[in-house]
């Protein structure tokens, strides 16, 4: 892009190690003598660097139909503003094919597919000095070839119009487009030159024995530019602004062929969301009203196995005081039975005493009397 407009635009080099697909846009403000361009360069960062490419393609043609939705959203609204309005919408693909001398990858075929509907493709043939003249014409010839049997719609220069007709259909035939992009000046003879110095000689990037850049910036820039934009509006922009109103329910005609009024489209449109949503408030209703019942036999039996757990509880704790007071009572007996064995055996003890002490004051008084005498 900075051979290609003659600019050092900003950004820097994105790594291969993207977890996916990011876009990354960039809007410059370009002026060359009296002409200005405003021009946005939207770059695919990550594309075909994951393992899993199977959903590579989808970012680019969300944020392609994101831009159409943004256009078709001022082009509804009551008071336009479309000639002031910057427009995003992609006009030109350039689709950059790795120059393997082979066939193209099943990420190139698929992603062309998915976009040639929605916006213009124009495949080119990357770091062509990398493939021989020979292997480079095979190479056109293969991916040509296999962009028709794949039913791959890229863009074709116009020839409809006489004055670019004989160029434009030149070109067609030329296309893809094998370029070589370098920043780098080199004096060649008497002039400098954008070139790429080999140590087997020296490219040069604006010679079109050596590659098509010339051929790809006339086609692009100075020839169909304008062709680019009015075939975003009438073809791409258009099939998506169809497909948009038809999902919407809007139509041009009705079954009996009369032309459809915006108004009665209007309301039976209204009439029909005011359906969908009455429909979708009883459903949530009857849902709510399911879950509440669900809810309240949830509680019931949770109240029920409460109760169940608190009657066994209560039984238990009844089992283990009856249990408690039996012991007790056991326990009251034992002493009893023990107070009245000791006072039995106290009793006894003191019986005993007594016996003892009549039978020495006894013999005291025998010893008393054998003295005497």
């Amino acid at each position: 892009m900075d051979t290609l407009f003659n600019t050092k635009f900003e950004g820097e080099p994105a790594s291969h190690s993207q977890p996916g697909v990011k876009l990354k846009s960039n809007t410059y403000d370009l002026q060359e003598s009296n002409v200005n361009l405003k021009l946005t360069i939207v770059s695919t960062v990550g594309f075909g660097d994951q393992i899993n490419k199977e959903d590579s393609y989808k970012p680019i043609v969300e944020f392609i139909d994101a831009q159409f939705e943004s256009y078709l959203q001022e082009e509804l609204k009551i008071k336009r503003v479309l000639h002031n309005y910057h427009d995003t919408r992609i006009h030109a693909c350039l689709y950059f094919i790795a120059p393997t001398g082979h066939s193209l990858k099943s990420l190139d075929l698929v992603t062309m597919k998915k976009l040639d509907s929605k916006v213009n493709i124009i495949p080119i043939i990357a770091k062509s000095d990398a493939v021989s003249k020979s292997e480079l014409t095979k190479f056109k010839i293969k991916i040509t070839s296999e962009l028709v049997s794949n039913g791959v719609q890229i863009y074709q220069f116009p020839t409809d119009d006489e004055s670019v007709a004989e160029i434009n259909g030149t070109m067609n035939a030329h296309l893809p487009f094998a370029v070589i992009g370098s920043t780098e000046e080199m004096k060649i003879g008497n002039k400098m030159m954008k070139a790429r110095q080999y140590p087997w000689g020296t490219v040069q990037v604006e010679n079109e024995a050596h590659c098509d850049f010339v051929k790809l910036r006339e086609m692009l820039i100075r020839v169909n530019m304008e062709d680019l934009r009015e075939q975003t509006h009438a073809r791409h922009y258009e099939l998506y602004r169809r497909c948009k109103l038809e999902e919407m329910g809007f139509k041009d005609t009705d079954p009996d062929s009369k032309p459809f009024s915006l108004q009665e489209t209007y309301e039976a449109k209204r009439n029909e969301f005011l359906g969908e949503l009455q429909k979708k408030e009883e459903e949530m209703r009857q849902m709510f009203v399911q879950r509440v019942k669900e809810k309240e036999a949830e509680l019931k039996e949770a109240e029920k196995e409460l109760h169940e757990k608190f009657d066994r509880l209560k039984k238990l704790h009844q089992d283990e005081k009856k249990k408690l007071e039996d012991k007790k009572k056991s326990l009251d007996d034992e002493v009893n039975a023990f107070k009245q064995k000791k006072t039995a055996a106290e009793l006894l003890q003191s019986q005993a005493q007594q016996a003892g002490g009549s039978q020495t004051l006894k013999r005291d008084k025998e010893r008393k009397n054998s003295g005497f005498l």
